[in-house]
This record gives structure tokens, C-alpha cells and sequence, in this order.
């Protein structure tokens, strides 16, 4: 299958896409620009500054969102006010990156050094009531967080390795027993965001790899998207029946006029359809 252009390049480095009924559609970041963008179902853009970095972002359960910055989380309320927390950490060096949110309400986000050095981030946990926890430590870059329907098993990429891995999740236990999912050639791309469907597929997007791919709950590989830019970030279903899948690119390290959708917003319709957005219960 291939990936159909919805939109013109409109991001540096798009990531983190979620659709969400409360906010009316699409969003995602611009991360390296701080941006939280709206896609509205007319095809309207609009961009909000949050901080230097936008990283990753769900729905609140009462309304507004959680939000990744570069060194920790802010709330948005209904009304769009920004209550920033206090940072998770000081090192300047280190970003936030990629998160989700567990079937208890928490919201997990992973970071990363700038030079993506070996061992330099961490995976932590927003509890609803604003208190952090570090459940990971020592990956390099952490990405693509999402959980099983039956909320048993959560997948999550640490993109050097060329795997996806896999937890086991428990709400009195968190995540626990990582291991091998799936495997990825490095020849095929590299393991970035990701997202879980109705019947338990795990969705992959391949940065520098121009595709996305399905595997079965058993870890085989059964489906591959193509896209028309070589950097793809991140994946989400949307739509009214969770029909879609929403592909977001990048044009990192790309010369002027280099790979010229990048940057853009693809979607495809699978004939599958994705699990509602889990919101922070915070």
C-alpha cells in the first residue's frame, strides 16, 4: 500500500501525531520548533509555541492537554492556559522525546542527549497527580510508546537498537521484562513512532526508511506503507471510525530542495481501525 499526501511540507521535524474528538481532529508537533500544530478537517493549520521543544502531547480527561517540553511536562487547561511543571531534570544536553499514556491514566514520555549519545536518556511516568518517576533508564533514544487493547503489554522503541521492544504493564507493577518484538534491518530504516491497533498490530514508522509497517501480535511482519519522504516519524489512527492512519515526516539533516515532501502529513486508509486515544488523567 502507499501513503497518499494530505498535506504540504508544514513541518521541520513533524512528530507525535494524536487525534482526539475534544480537540476536534489532528494534532502533532513541530519539535525542534516548539509547536504544537491543529489540523482541522478542512485542512486549516494552526501552529501554538509551547517552549523550545514540543516533543510529545494527549488529551486531558477534563479538557486540554499534557504536554512533552525540553525538560519536563506543562499541562494546558480547557481553556488554553499553559501550566508548566517543574523540570524533571537540569542537564541542558538532554531533550524530551517521544511518550504515551498507560491505561491507568499516566502519561509516559523517554528522552534523549542532543548528540544522541549511548545511555543518555530515560523513560518517565506523570502520575495524574503531577508526581514524576523514572521507569527506564540508560536508553539512548526513546520513542513510539503505545499499549495492547487488552492493556497487558506495552511496545516501545529505543531507535539505535533496531528493534521494537515490548513490556509487560500492570498498574501496581508499571513496566517491567522488556524484551525483543520485532526485529528491523538497519538497511530498512530505523524503528521511530508507533502506534497499536483495535486487533493488537503494532505500527512502525521507519525513520529513514520512507514506509510504515504493520506486525501481527506474534511480531510478523504483515504490512507495509509506503511514503514519499524518507524520514517518517510517527503514525496515529483518526477519522471518525479510527479508519485513518495519520503519517508524520521530517526534514531533518535534508539539504534545501533534498526529498521535497518531507516535512508533510500522509495518511492511508489500512482497513483496519486504531484504538480511541487514552487521555491523562491528570
Amino acid at each position: 500500500m502507499r501513503a497518499d499526501q494530505l498535506t504540504d511540507p508544514i513541518t521541520f521535524h513533524g512528530e507525535g501525531p494524536v487525534f482526539s474528538p475534544s480537540w476536534g481532529g489532528l494534532r502533532l508537533v513541530d519539535l525542534f520548533a516548539g509547536d504544537v500544530l491543529s489540523l482541522a478537517p478542512d485542512g486549516t493549520v494552526t501552529r501554538r509555541h509551547v517552549d523550545t521543544i514540543a516533543a510529545a502531547l494527549r488529551p486531558r480527561v477534563g479538557g486540554g492537554a499534557v504536554i512533552a517540553l525540553e525538560r519536563g511536562f506543562a499541562l494546558e487547561e480547557p481553556d488554553g492556559t499553559l501550566n508548566r511543571l517543574p523540570e524533571v531534570w537540569s542537564d541542558a544536553t538532554v531533550r524530551m522525546n517521544d511518550g504515551g499514556t498507560a491505561p491507568d491514566g499516566s502519561f509516559y514520555c523517554g528522552s534523549m542527549a542532543y548528540d544522541q549519545r549511548t545511555g543518555a536518556g530515560s523513560l518517565y511516568r506523570l502520575a495524574p497527580d503531577g508526581s514524576v518517576t523514572l521507569a527506564q533508564a540508560g536508553v539512548t533514544i526513546s520513542n513510539g510508546l503505545d499499549w495492547s487493547p487488552d492493556g497487558s503489554l506495552a511496545y516501545y522503541n529505543d531507535t539505535p537498537t533496531g528493534r521494537i521492544g515490548v513490556f509487560d504493564w500492570a498498574p501496581d507493577t508499571g513496566l517491567t521484562g522488556l524484551r525483543t518484538f520485532a526485529e528491523i534491518p538497519s538497511a530498512d530504516g530505523y524503528p521511530d513512532g508507533l502506534t497499536v491497533d483495535s486487533d493488537g498490530g503494532v505500527w512502525v514508522a521507519l525513520y529513514a526508511g520512507g514506509a510504515v509497517r504493520r506486525y501481527t501480535p506474534d511480531g510478523r511482519l504483515d504490512e507495509v506503507i509506503t511514503v514519499a519522504a524518507d524520514r517518517v516519524t510517527a503514525c496515529t489512527f483518526g477519522g471518525d471510525d479510527l479508519s485513518q492512519l495519520f503519517i508524520t515526516t521530517s526534514r531533518e539533516n535534508l539539504a534545501p530542495g533534498e526529498d521535497p515532501l518531507a516535512g508533510s502529513i500522509f495518511t492511508v486508509a489500512p482497513g483496519v481501525t486504531g484504538q480511541p486515544v487514552r487521555p491523562f488523567a491528570g
